[in-house]
């Protein structure tokens, strides 16, 4: 009986251990998360750890990151990545900010940053002590292609390199080995070759290189995203030529990465911005440089420093035969032409919007594979108040994410905005430069007249990308008054500009926008976080602990019965599982330095106010009152950085892209998507998105949720593209509701801009009629427009629908007399 006894208990404890491994089966750690393959991640020991160039070579994709300004080699790594998604660290590695790649054809070798790949995969190293500078582009040799090749720094030092025996000769000193002039107030080394600082593209062709930069090392440039920066310059051989003075970037040709193959009439683009809009350039060996201008989706990059724009690309991410030309530029995904010309200037197509930071790009075993900037632990000039004295990550880090060819077109509505003149004196019948028009459901234009008489404005559109040019339609506007131009489907052409009847001062933006065919319900892949009005569930603070630990701290929580208790601390490393660990020195550490502040932004009855550092007042939309109360009391992380230089905020259930202050700051934020989640923390790691706030029980067969052995920790994992899923923005409000109003006196602005269906209801408390003056503000520049004088009847309300077409940023309301008024608006 005794034996018996035993072997049933023993057969129990097998079946008990058989269920128990059968319950970890069910729920396996996944190898990838959203196209993040954790183990992928690399770290440095400096301030940022970006992605300067992934490139497939030799049977292997060849990454390398950069740190901050490192002109003499840092801790960053070449890493060589295999097929099987095994990551190998080069020993050849000195590390540095490079972000330079080109393929030469000729002698088959690679090069990428201060090194050269041969077909086999050997590597061989140029020392910083022989070419020093922050290495950001290499182009082909303008009389020896096939035996010497260039780089160029970001400091503006020029070498050419004998591809053979990789002998260097300094055509320009680096500006870093140059001394500083006395008194000298402005940061960063000496440029005495070209105005504009902080270099990105190089690139050769029709008997020139060209050299790019996309700041200016003042201290305006800093605080500033509107100062005059940046350059687009060339060079012959012997002297250098200002082609135009604006933050440029890219720069490249059909050639892409090998360098164009008919150099001397193969043609060459180049993409920058201004605080108007994005700017194209394509110069023609005959005919020289012409340029065009394409709407923003994103104004996180506006910094007239530079510093907040990576290295954006075009590349061919098809085959030499099917060739398929990806641009990035703005937070936006482009469809290229590779054979854009000023001639032949038709193709170029919005996909859709983006939130990651992209370095660089490329085509890999069938796969897109972007390279980004993660998380950077100094995070640099991006400190606002909304954060409090939050701490930046322990550690930068970043990875690669790959996904398949048709992401780009799957993600945010590419809802965009540029201006052609903002404020400009105009000359009579001169003609804007070209602003795209195609590509585009709805499309608005807004002028405004700030001259002193009428003025006819027409706009002019060039059909077929032919230089072609017809007339469209002529709007004559009184002086200090504005127009709202509703194009329409029948409005037809590649380009569209404009001219004046008369010499004036103007405004003339255009605002576009895709529909947004998102559900407003969540994908699956949220399946287990917790509703906002929930009061049982798993919670924690986040930290990517730094002294190359690798893992990130999680100071987990629970919610009961609406109470918040502490449970412990955990730690997850590459393989994503959550441990509990006994390490109260770090423990403490996030309890302190990544609290969450209370009232950083206070919810009114009409709305959400926030005062910015510049003391700038701005209104968002209400959500789920339930947000109001955890909120207030501290329990949801309202801002924090997850993307190097720029925040995602989170308010009252909805995510924005919010810029950073030197880049307009609330001015510029974007609505990315509005859910109805209780989301404790939120913060960046190994490249992707972590969120807490989960109800583990619920979210067991969702591989996006990661739960502890113990079930005291849980997360959700992702990136932080996958955002756009988590259902279309939407909300509730306005800057009055039974406001005590002066006549005259607008009301503080309110977001508008980048929602779907929007409807708005006017109404007063007077015994008299009262006319409402609304305005708005297309870009976010503080260029307030009249849209429209709507006068309501004492006693009654006035409904209005806007237009499909309609798209601005900001909206504002007046009144003719004293009155308590109500402008309340509903975006669904």
């Amino acid at each position: 009986m005794k034996m018996k006894l035993n072997s049933t208990i023993g057969l129990m404890a097998v079946l008990s251990v058989m269920s128990c491994s059968a319950q970890k089966e069910t729920k396996r750690i996944p190898d990838s998360v959203s196209g993040i393959y954790p183990r992928l991640a690399y770290y440095n020991n400096e301030g940022e750890c970006g992605t300067g160039a992934v490139v497939p070579w030799a049977d292997r994709l060849w990454v390398i990151t950069y740190g901050p300004h490192l002109p003499n080699g840092s801790s960053d790594k070449l890493y060589e990545v295999t097929p099987d998604f095994r990551q190998i660290v080069r020993d050849e590695s000195i590390g540095g900010t490079p972000a330079n790649r080109m393929i030469h054809k000729e002698s088959d070798q690679l090069f990428i940053g201060p090194y050269a790949i041969d077909k086999t995969g050997k590597v061989r190293v140029i020392p910083y002590q022989t070419m020093p500078g922050r290495h950001t582009g290499n182009a082909r040799h303008l009389t020896d292609p096939a035996g010497k090749i260039y780089y160029g720094t970001m400091e503006e030092g020029f070498y050419e390199v004998d591809v053979n025996t990789l002998e260097v000769k300094e055509l320009y000193q680096d500006g870093n080995n140059k001394k500083q002039k006395k008194n000298d107030t402005d940061a960063g080394p000496i440029n005495a070759l070209l105005p504009g600082v902080h270099g990105k593209g190089l690139y050769s062709g029709q008997g020139v290189m060209l050299f790019t930069n996309n700041g200016e090392g003042t201290q305006e440039a800093l605080k500033k995203f509107d100062v005059e920066a940046g350059v687009l310059a060339e060079w012959d051989g012997k002297d250098w030529k200002t082609v135009r003075r604006n933050q440029f970037v890219e720069v490249t040709g059909p050639g892409g990465i090998y360098g164009n193959t008919n150099p001397e009439t193969d043609p060459l683009w180049a993409t920058g911005w201004d605080h108007k809009s994005v700017i194209l350039g394509v110069r023609d060996a005959k005919k020289g440089w012409s340029f065009y201008r394409l709407p923003k989706a994103s104004h996180s990059y506006d910094g007239a420093h530079g510093w907040n724009t990576e290295w954006p690309r075009i590349r061919n991410v098809g085959t030499e035969t099917n060739p398929d030309y990806l641009m990035t530029m703005h937070g936006l995904f482009w469809r290229f032409p590779g054979q854009f010309t000023a001639e032949n200037s038709v193709g170029i197509r919005p996909r859709s919007a983006y939130l990651k930071v992209i370095g660089d790009f490329t085509r890999w075993n069938d796969r897109l594979v972007f390279g980004c900037d993660d998380s950077a632990q100094k995070e640099f000039l991006n400190k606002r108040k909304a954060k409090g004295n939050i701490e930046g990550p322990g550690q930068s880090n970043s990875n690669l994410w790959f996904t398949s060819f048709t992401k780009p077109d799957e993600l945010g509505p590419a809802t965009a905005e540029g201006a052609v003149w903002a404020k400009e004196s105009i000359k009579a019948n001169e003609a804007s430069e070209p602003f795209l028009f195609a590509g585009w459901a709805n499309r608005t234009g807004w002028i405004k007249n700030e001259g002193k008489e009428p003025v006819t404005f027409t706009y002019e559109v060039d059909a077929t990308g032919t230089n072609e040019w017809k007339r469209l339609r002529a709007v004559t506007v009184k002086p200090g008054k504005a127009a709202c131009v509703l194009f329409t489907a029948t409005d037809k052409g590649e380009w569209i500009r404009v001219k004046t009847d008369k010499n004036t001062l103007a405004t003339v933006s255009f605002s576009y926008t895709t529909p947004d065919t998102r559900s407003s319900q969540p994908a699956a892949m949220y399946k287990g976080l917790a509703s906002a009005a929930e009061t049982n569930l798993t919670g924690g603070l986040l930290y990517g602990l730094g002294d190359n630990r690798r893992a990130l701290g999680v100071l987990a929580n629970t919610v009961t019965n609406g109470r918040v208790a502490e449970t412990g601390y955990y730690e997850m490393g590459e393989k994503l599982e959550l441990v509990r660990k006994d390490d109260p020195v770090v423990a403490d550490f996030i309890r302190t330095k990544f609290a969450i502040p209370q009232q950083v932004v206070s919810i009114e009855n009409s709305s959400v106010l926030i005062v910015d550092d510049l003391g700038r007042r701005w209104r968002l939309p209400l959500g789920d009152e339930a947000y109001a109360s955890l909120t207030n009391r501290g329990e949801l992380r309202v801002c924090r950085e997850v993307a190097t230089e720029r925040d995602l905020f989170s308010c009252m259930g909805t995510f924005y892209e919010l810029p950073a202050e030197n880049a307009d700051g609330y001015a510029k934020i974007r609505p990315v998507s509005t859910h109805n989640y209780r989301i404790n923390d939120y913060a960046s790691y190994r490249g992707m998105l972590i969120l807490t706030g989960v109800k583990p029980e619920e979210g067991k067969d969702n591989e996006h949720i990661l739960v502890s052995d113990d079930g005291k920790a849980a997360v959700w994992v992702g990136v932080i593209d996958d955002l756009w899923q988590l259902g279309k923005p939407v909300g509730k409000g306005g800057p009055w509701k039974d406001t005590d109003v002066k006549a005259g006196i607008p009301s503080d602005p309110y977001l508008i801009g980048l929602y779907d269906r929007k409807q708005l209801v006017l109404s007063h408390q007077s015994d008299k009629d009262v006319t409402f003056s609304i305005e708005v503000d297309p870009t976010g520049n503080g260029d307030w427009m009249e849209y429209k004088l709507q006068q309501v009847k004492a006693g009654e309300k006035w409904a209005y629908e806007f237009p499909e077409e309609f798209q601005g940023r900001w909206i504002r309301f007046s009144t003719d007399a004293d009155t308590k008024a109500t402008a309340w608006l509903e975006y669904k």
